[in-house]
């Protein structure tokens, strides 16, 4: 049984996160994470999430701002600010994590910001679903977006570059 889930877990997918939607991007991740393949995903500053810069920003600031009681004296909710984290959490948030098979799936990931010297070589993966192609829409409007690293800078958690 060891032999056959090391055979599985060998298939490791290399994900090139640049001009994706970090939404599709991570239900694409998660499914391949569930099949038992070990994901690593790249440029993770790059992914993108579209829609109006205000609303995306009040949205991540009200995760910041809320607060959790897990005590009487430390009133808090660790939410990330690092690119990193802020795809890998996405991604894990697909996953049933309360299961066996979600928290190992959780395990076989690996996100990055900007190209590792190990996967330099590596042929990259990327899911044309969740590219985003053209900054106009179907009808013509125009797509509004940011990426993941300026989101990380207005939650102060950026590395600056």
């Amino acid at each position: 049984m060891a032999s056959i889930q090391n055979s599985i877990q060998e298939e490791e997918i290399v994900v090139d996160a640049t001009n994706l939607k970090l939404g599709r991007m991570a239900s694409y991740i998660a499914k391949n994470l569930m099949q038992g393949k070990r994901v690593v995903v790249v440029n993770a500053e790059k992914a993108i999430i579209t829609g109006n810069k205000k609303a995306i920003l009040e949205r991540y600031l009200m995760l910041l701002g809320r607060s959790q009681k897990r005590s009487i004296h430390r009133p808090s909710v660790w939410y990330p600010r690092m690119p990193d984290k802020l795809v890998w959490y996405a991604i894990v948030r697909m996953l049933p994590r309360d299961k066996a098979k979600g928290s190992m799936a959780m395990q076989r990931l690996k996100v990055y910001v900007g190209m590792p010297e190990k996967y330099k070589n590596r042929k990259l993966v990327s899911f044309e679903d969740a590219k985003l192609t053209s900054i106009r829409n179907r009808s013509g409007k125009l797509i509004r977006h940011m990426n993941i690293e300026q989101i990380s800078r207005e939650l102060r958690g950026g590395r600056e570059t």
